[in-house]
């Protein structure tokens, strides 16, 4: 199993470390990390966009259903 096989399966924490660390090689690592950091960072932004899409998604949600709906005037 490859390492984009593997990003569904992983944490928020870890794609986003991994995504940091990809970012990192990609400007800072040899040759070798640095085609390994380009082949890896267009599946892992797009893992951490979906993702932070989804939390905003589900807290805005819960903030709704939370929220105390007004008194209709009669």
């Amino acid at each position: 199993m490859t390492l984009i096989e593997k990003i569904p399966t992983l944490t928020d924490e870890q794609v986003v470390n991994l995504l940091a660390n990809a970012r990192r090689l990609h400007t800072d690592g040899d040759e070798r990390q640095q085609a390994a950091a380009s082949e890896l960072l267009p599946a892992l932004e797009a893992a951490a966009t979906a993702r932070r899409t989804e939390r905003l998604a589900s807290a805005q949600a819960k903030r709704t259903a939370a929220r105390k709906p007004k008194p209709v005037a009669a």
